[in-house]
């Protein structure tokens, strides 16, 4: 009923009178994204004569009822069939602002109607394979990066912004093709990275370094939807980048990875949000070549520097203790460097495990995230060394007990995912410099005994990987505790089925092969 009479105004009616009606179409059916089939002739004569109408000349407030409704609709795909053409199209990308050549974003009245139409191509564009393959032909790609450096720099267009950067995501998930269009032809990756920088507000102190204000507000609601909708489409373009071979690249990654160092110490509106940001940067960070990753730490400021002898020097000569827990106290600098981004990736990396569920999707990222830069970077690596797997205090409860980083860790190492399992190991395996003694010493044999097998390093040794040698860290209670504790053997059976260490299970088999021989 309602389709019906909302046709029959759009076909006949005046402007206003079709304002009227799809205005209360579109407010009964906002939430409604399952359609009865009975109705779907009807909704695709809707679309129709919806289309027809925005080619005339009607109020902006006119158009944005009927962009309303055609979003709503757009949500079926039955209904997309018939209505998906080419001309069609070229409607939504005009009043979308798409096949303007001038800088034409000047009347804030029409802003609501470029909005609306990009939502409609969004809907349209994921719905329907037709106006995928239009897409290719009419080179939206092209358009949409045109219209987002319009809006670059521009206040009060974020929505404009944030839905663009969408169907770039979108057309990008869907097109391979359309990946490499933007990354080389069209200079996807430092287009967007700049709109993270806008986004930010960034100010930068030196080439890949950046001004963070602590107390500084929150990122505001549309600015931080902006920003998640740029980390996708980026992790898009980027998603085949392991190797970098030229300078530029080197240094566009360098940047980018700069400017995800500052998306990870700012924060979003609520903590959702800033969670749902700090979880598509680590997704971004993980297509950065990892020779690329070192500027996610920095050298301390003069200030810093100067803040932390202060502080030192505030404590009487005679307080040696207390000025040990003072430099101790600051877990976010190590070796001179300020680590507070990798700070950041391991407490998102704690919380994801103690939510206990979803591994996979939302733990592997930034575990492996972690474990790259420790392998390639030596500051890095030192540092989550110490933040995982400090001097060993505790040897009497088992490494799986308990409520610290390391035994939570230890616990996945038997995780039934085995991808899951696997990257937990490695990452404690690469803290451990891969050497297979200190690993048992913090996990355990059995923790380890998975790892090891698929290495081939059951025995003993360490991995392929060369890592520069660092002082013995042993604790006075776990030198105390190592010569109590009792080594696992490999283990077989004897002839008569009793369990025996593998050596001499194997001896004894060859003691019967021979008399066997010999009774021959």
């Amino acid at each position: 009923m309602d389709e019906e009479r909302a046709l029959y105004v759009v076909r006949a009616g005046e402007a206003g009178a079709i304002e009227r009606v799809l205005r209360d179409y579109s407010d009964k059916h906002r939430a409604t994204f399952k359609f009865e089939s009975t109705d779907e002739d009807k909704r695709k004569k809707l679309c129709e004569g919806i289309f027809k109408v925005l080619l005339k000349d009607i109020p902006t407030t006119c158009q944005v009822s009927c962009l309303e409704v055609l979003r709503i609709l757009s949500r079926d795909k039955k209904v997309l069939v018939p209505v998906t053409t080419k001309e069609n199209m070229q409607i939504l990308l005009r009043l979308a602002k798409l096949n303007e050549s001038d800088d034409s974003l000047e009347k804030v009245s029409e802003f609501p109607v470029i909005v609306e139409s990009l939502k409609c191509l969004c809907n349209i564009v994921f719905n329907s394979q037709m106006a995928q393959q239009l897409s290719l032909e009419l080179n939206l790609a092209a358009k949409l990066c045109n219209l987002l450096r319009k809006c670059k720099d521009r206040k009060f267009i974020s929505d404009i912004k944030c839905f663009d950067l969408r169907l770039l995501f979108v057309l990008s998930l869907l097109h391979t093709d359309i990946r490499s269009q933007l990354r080389y032809e069209l200079q996807g990756l430092p287009l967007l990275t700049q709109i993270l920088e806008s986004a930010f507000s960034i100010k930068w102190t030196d080439e890949y370094e950046s001004a963070i204000d602590h107390n500084g507000p929150p990122l505001s609601p549309q600015e931080t939807d902006c920003a998640i909708e740029a980390l996708k489409a980026l992790f898009n373009v980027t998603v085949d980048s392991w190797k970098v071979h030229k300078e530029s690249e080197s240094h566009q990654f360098r940047v980018m990875a700069a400017v995800l160092r500052h998306c990870l110490l700012i924060v979003g509106p609520t903590e959702d949000k800033t969670e749902e940001l700090h979880s598509n940067a680590v997704n971004l960070l993980s297509n950065v070549p990892v020779s690329c990753l070192d500027v996610l730490i920095c050298p301390l400021t003069h200030e810093e520097t100067a803040q932390e002898a202060t502080t030192l020097d505030e404590l009487p000569s005679d307080k040696t203790a207390e000025k040990e827990t003072v430099l101790k106290s600051n877990t976010m600098v190590y070796n001179g460097m300020n680590m507070e981004a990798i700070h950041v990736l391991l407490n998102f990396m704690e919380k994801r495990i103690d939510k206990g569920s979803s591994y996979r999707e939302g733990l592997t990222p930034v575990l492996s995230l972690l474990t790259e830069c420790s392998r390639a970077h030596r500051n890095i690596r030192k540092f989550l060394k110490d933040q995982v797997l400090p001097p060993l205090r505790d040897v009497t409860n088992r490494p799986e007990v308990g409520s610290t980083v390391r035994n939570k860790l230890v616990r996945l190492m038997t995780h039934v995912d085995l991808g899951v399992k696997q990257i937990a190991a490695e990452f404690l395996f690469v803290l451990c410099k891969e050497r297979v003694d200190s690993l048992l010493k913090y996990t355990g044999y059995g923790n380890a005994a998975g790892l090891l097998a698929a290495r081939g390093l059951l025995a003993g040794g360490r991995g392929d990987n060369w890592y520069s040698e660092d002082e013995d860290t042993d604790t006075e209670e776990y030198k105390n505790a190592k010569p109590k504790e009792e080594l696992l053997k490999p283990m077989g059976l004897k002839p008569d089925g009793t369990i025996t260490p593998l050596e001499e299970a194997l001896n004894q088999y060859s003691v019967i092969e021979e008399t066997s021989s010999d009774t021959d």
